[in-house]
This record gives structure tokens, sequence and C-alpha cells, in this order.
């Protein structure tokens, strides 16, 4: 392979098996050097030839294991567990990494992905006994990381899941009051906080990922800061932190925390190769599947592939493609493939399928958006193909609406994505891009703080007991536009009051902040007794809080469609989904049922589980829950009640504005409303995608637009 060249150093190398400089209070852990040799693959017609390490075809690689074995009492498999744990980069290093934690208030971890921080620090605390007075706490930015590293530690303690060990994430939780070593989404961490600011339960927080830099964890490190000095002066029992993270801005992060030490473990357990397109390629895409297809033809069986793509529509195409070409003759002599999507409307079996190990001359590929480039480990994973790119949401104040952009992503993501290759044994990771490419990127992304809506943040921390947001201790503050914009929406809703300047909850925001959900879809709960239809707002709301609820294979889009046309509600998608909702009870719940009609057995379950858990938040804030039966028109005034901030009028030309923001908007053509002229659409998202398009939706009155907020109303100048 001509045209190798050596690749840029991620960060200096410091030699030695921990030392400290004197200079700075940076710690420096090392084991192994990470090994990157830049080659190159691809060619400029896309024409599938990428090049592959000489001696893949005879290599002596054999799969370390599944990591999942049944039987954790094992004696035989709690001991490969225990000599695993000693083979990471971490654990030489577990005398010095405690003896730095325990001195100081807030430790920045920076280790390479695979170093074992995320599973083996809290263990190391725990085996310390410092849980003795609270217990640790372990964030996560996605809910199937915080499951399936809560169960590796279950399994690597030897205990169940749900006792010493257990998770927290959105309606979901498997934890007890003997439960000391708690995964959790950073979002479930904050609403914890608003009962309990102090974070009294816990003695240790980590906050794992920080790189991804999510809306909730952004917030939390001020939360935490602010429970940290809180916690010194009122009760004197200390909140040790622990960030960490295999890539971020160090300084930024260590300047915030009070100039904390900053520790690197760095090393690798395993070596990963590194190869770079020749030529800028132009279809992505094209040259993800491939380089699948040249690995595929090079590697041996259970040397599994994971590609990194950018959202659903595309991964299920890419999919169904792979499996296509699979079948084909000339590939007969090659490993069976099993070609697995991953994706976060993926229903959550589907998605802990892509962790059974790869049966025995088989191999197995993922294709995935970047839910898979944390702190998961998915066995068998020798290869990574990165596209370069990822579906980015960002929110535009005073338009009203959401961008969803394909965009390069940032080098501490294309990093994160590297590490998956290495995390076993040796790996390769293909980027199909140039080094001239990866070189102009970002070098972390933009925090998503800074390009979303803020109300149920704002909302949030005054229900923590933030008085002023202005003066909150962000990391990176957002833009007073942002903040602005999302008071006047708090205002509309009637959450907030502004007294003096200060932003204070009303009685109605105080329950709003209890419900784990956007504001406005908590607004239309508590109207749900108003207008007599609790029970129907709560289904519906259930539904819009997962994932889609409807099954459209390729290629059979239009059959499903016919289908479910006896569903469909003229008054549009939200009583839609209500009658859908209503029959797969009539049908109790039936899988073939749901199969048969197209619709995704696992969301309606997911949604029927949601669904309970908000009729538990409505008794708790003494809610009655009472229907309206068929008296549908009552549910759309209540749906009203929450977005009616988000309706769109019809023009002479035939064309929608919405009422809000004066944006050019169209019906999105999933909905039952697409080909129809109502006068006015209440729609639930606004997504630009080429077009702006409204996303669930259903025809209402403009008189009922008057009685729920006549004031905003009369300024939008719409005709009555």
């Amino acid at each position: 392979m001509a045209g190798f060249q050596e690749p840029p150093a991620k960060k200096p190398k410091i030699e030695g098996n921990f030392r400290l400089n004197s200079k700075s209070p940076h710690i420096s852990v090392q084991q192994s050097p990470v090994r990157n040799v830049n080659g190159h693959f691809g060619n400029k017609q896309h024409s599938g030839n990428f090049s592959v390490p000489r001696n893949i075809k005879n290599s002596n690689w054999k799969p370390h294991g599944n990591g999942a074995a049944r039987n954790i009492r094992n004696a035989d498999h709690l001991k490969n567990l225990l000599k695993q744990r000693h083979a990471l980069p971490i654990f030489p290093a577990r005398s010095r990494l405690l003896e730095e934690l325990k001195k100081s208030d807030v430790v920045i971890v920076i280790g390479e992905t695979g170093s074992g921080k995320t599973t083996q620090i809290p263990q190391y605390l725990h085996e310390e006994r410092w849980d003795r007075r609270g217990a640790i706490c372990v964030t996560q930015p996605r809910r199937v990381a915080a499951i399936t590293i809560a169960k590796r530690v279950a399994e690597e303690m030897d205990t169940n899941l749900g006792g010493l060990v257990g998770y927290s994430v959105r309606f979901e939780e498997s934890a007890s009051q003997s439960t000391k070593l708690k995964y959790m989404t950073d979002g479930m961490l904050l609403r914890e906080a608003i009962s309990d600011p102090l974070l009294s339960k816990y003695s240790w927080v980590i906050l794992d990922e920080a790189h991804e830099r999510t809306i909730s964890t952004d917030v939390l490190f001020g939360v935490v800061k602010d429970a940290q000095k809180s916690r010194k002066t009122a009760t004197g029992d200390p909140l040790k932190v622990i960030v960490m993270s295999a890539t971020m801005d160090v300084d930024h992060f260590s300047n915030y925390f009070n100039k904390c030490p900053v520790l690197y473990i760095e090393g690798r357990q395993h070596p990963i190769e590194m190869f770079y397109a020749r030529e800028k390629q132009e279809d992505y895409v094209l040259a993800a599947m491939s380089t699948v297809f040249q690995i595929h033809k090079a590697a041996p069986p259970q040397h599994d592939i994971l590609v990194f793509l950018t959202g659903q529509e595309e991964i299920d195409s890419v999919t169904h493609t792979i499996r296509q070409i699979a079948k084909e003759s000339s590939l007969a002599e090659y490993p069976k493939l099993r070609v697995y999507p991953l994706y976060a409307a993926l229903p959550a079996h589907q998605q802990l399928d892509v962790f059974r190990a790869t049966a025995p001359g088989e191999r197995k590929v993922i294709v995935s958006t970047n839910i898979a480039e944390t702190s998961i480990t998915i066995p068998g994973i020798r290869h990574v193909v990165d596209s370069g790119r990822a579906k980015i949401r960002s929110y535009i104040p005073g338009s009203g609406f959401d961008t969803l952009k394909v965009k390069k992503i940032s080098q501490a993501q294309a990093w994160q994505r590297t590490g998956r290759a290495g995390r076993e044994t040796a790996g390769c990771c293909y980027r199909a891009y140039t080094l001239e490419e990866f070189n102009a990127m970002a070098l972390n992304p933009v925090p998503e703080i800074l390009r979303t809506n803020l109300a149920s943040v704002i909302l949030q921390l005054l229900a923590i007991g933030i008085k002023n947001i202005l003066t909150f201790d962000f990391i990176d503050k957002p833009s007073s536009e942002h903040v602005q914009q999302a008071v006047e929406h708090l205002l509309l809703l009637g959450a907030v009051n502004l007294k003096s300047e200060t932003l204070e909850l009303t009685e109605i925001g105080k329950k709003m902040a209890q419900f784990p959900l956007d504001p406005r879809y908590a607004k239309v709960i508590l109207g749900g007794p108003e207008y007599g239809c609790t029970d129907e707002v709560l289904t519906i709301v259930a539904l819009l809080s997962g994932e889609s609820i409807y099954v459209n294979p390729s290629g059979k889009k239009g059959t499903a469609a016919n289908v479910r046309r006896k569903f469909a509600a003229v008054e549009g998608d939200h009583i839609t989904m209500l009658k859908i909702y209503r029959a797969f009870k009539a049908a109790k719940e039936n899988k073939m049922w749901s199969h048969e009609n197209f619709l995704n057995y696992r969301n309606l379950m997911y949604a029927s589980e949601v669904r309970k858990q908000l009729v538990q938040v409505c008794q708790r804030c003494d809610i009655p829950v009472v229907s309206c039966q068929q008296n549908l028109d009552s549910v759309r005034r209540c749906i009203v009640a929450g977005l009616f901030t988000n309706v769109a009028e019809l023009q002479l030309g035939g064309k929608y504005i919405t009422l809000d923001s004066k944006q050019e908007a169209t019906i999105h053509p999933a909905s039952v409303l697409f080909g129809g002229k109502p006068a006015y659409v209440l729609f639930t998202e606004l997504v630009h995608t080429g077009k702006t398009y409204m996303h669930i939706n259903s025809a209402i009155d403009a008189q009922w637009l008057y009685e729920v907020a006549p004031e905003y109303f009369r300024k939008c100048h719409i005709k009555n």
C-alpha cells in the first residue's frame, strides 16, 4: 500500500508509568502508546477498491469473548472477567489514581477509548468503601450506554442488576435502596436535582462523555458546582466530582472547575490502524458500503464491522442494500453477513441485538448513527468505517423551527468513533474523508445548549431553585436571544411570572416541572381536566414522547399506508394516533395485530409504559384523570392549550405561513392531512430538511386560538 504518511499525533505522548509534572497539575498515565498507521483507501470513481492491511487474510486474531455470559456466578467466567479488568490500561495506575481523586474535590480524567475509565473507576471507589455515606452516580448522554454499562459492571461485580449496581433512564429504572453504583442519563440526574438540589444521595458524581456537551450535561456542570458549595457550608458532607471523556478541551473545563487537576490515562488497550480516503468522497454512503464489502472479502469471520452514518432513513436503506448484495452468488464463499441497524428510534430490544455474539463462520455489520460513538462496547468489532457525517439539530431563535442537517463531525467525534475498533483487540478505522478534510474539522462539537430551545432548561433551573438564569454559571453561556425567546415562551404558557426582573414559577409552572416532558406537553396534560380529556391527552403525549409507532418497510410503504388508512381521522394525526392506541388496547396489545397493521409493537408498548408513569405524576400533582370518550373536539382544543404557538395559516396561494415566526411551511407527506387544505394547522414539530415541514398535524378552529391566548393571537393578526 503506497502513499503512507505519519499521522498527526492526538496529543503529546508522555513516557513513563505515572509522571507528575511539577509545573502543572496535570498527571499523565501511560501503558501502551497508540499505534496509528495512516494509509489511504478509496478512489475517485467510487469503485470500491478500498485497501486493507496486507496480512489481514492470514491474521491469527481471535475473538476476545462475548462479555455477556448468562451465568455470572460461574467461577471460570468470573476469573476471566477479573483477568480482563486487570488487562485494562487503567489498572496499573489504580493506586495513584485513587490518591489523586482523594486529594481533590473535582478531577478531570482524560482516558483513551477502551482504557476502562467508565467501568473501572466507579468500582475502584466502591472497593475503597468511599460510597459508605452516599452512592456513586455515573451519567451518560444516551440511555443505551447507561443500560449496557450497568449490566457489564453488575456482571463484573457478580451481582444482580438493580441491586448493588443499577441504572435509571427516562421512563425506565432498575435500582433500589441498596444501589451504590448507579448509571443514569444526564437528564435523569437533572430531574433528581429538582427535588434534591444538594444531590444528597450521592458522595460521588461522575459526568462521563463530557465532550458531547449535551444540554443536560452542561446544566449539570453548574448544578453540581452549586451543590458542592452548598454542601460544604450547609452539611460539611463533601460532594466529589469526576468529569471524564476520551477527548475534550481540557483547559476550558479545568478553568471552569477552578483550575482542577487533569489526569491523563494514555494508552489504548489495543492498537488501531488508520486509513484515510485518497480523494474527497462525493458520495459518502457509497464509499462506506464499498469499504464494507472490501473488508468483508479480506477479513476472517467474526471480524465484525461498525459503520457510522447519519440517520434512520439512510441507515435503513443501507442496511437493506447490504443484505441484498450479500445474497449474490459471487459472495457465497465469504462469511454469512448479519446486518443490524442502530439508531435512537429503534426499539430497545433491537438496539440490544447488536451486542449479541457473532456465530462461528459469520460476520456482523452494524450500521449506526453517533449513538455508538460513546462508552458502549459492541463485542466483535474489529473494523470501523466512519462517514465523517452526522445529523445535527439546531434551533434558530426568531424563526421558531429546528434545522436538521447532515454536517461534518468534529475531530473529537472522529476519535471517539475510531476508538470503537480497539475495544477488544487490534482493529482498523477507515475514514471516508481525506487527511486534509480531517485537519479542517472543528476540534470539538458545538455545545447543544448553544443550538437548542431553552424553555425546558429554564423551567428546570427555576424548579431547582436558581433565581437568576442570566447569572447561572454555564460553562458556555447561551445567547441572550435564546434565553429571551425561551422566557417569553414560558410566560405565554403561564409557567412563570416576571417580578422585579426576577422569574418565579407559578403554581402551574411548578406542576409542569414535575413532568419529564417539554413544557408544552406538560401544559397539555394540565389542561386535561378543564377540557374533560386527561385520559386521551395522556395517551397522545405518551405516543409523542417515544419513537414512531409506524413501520414502513422498504418496498412496502404504499401497502403499509393502505392498511393503516382505516385508522385515519379527518381531524388529523393526533386523533389518528389516539384511534390506533385504542385499537391496540382493544386487541389486547396483540403483537401479531401490530405486525399486520404495520405498527411498531415495541414502541406502542413503550408508550403504554410511559403513559402509566405520566398517570402516576398526575396522581402526585392531584390532577384528575377524566375521559371525553368520543367528544374528540375537546382533545384538539386541549392540545391547542399547550401547542398554540405551533400554528400555521393557509394563504391564498395554497401555502402555509406559521403565525408565530412567519415561516413558509408544508404539511409533511406522512401526515393524514397531506393533500388537504385546512385553514389552520397545529403542528407538533417544524423541521427544516431542504423544505420546512410540519410534522404530526391537526386541523383546528381559529376561535380556539383566541380562547387560549387572545392577546398573543391579536398580535399575530389572524382572521377570526
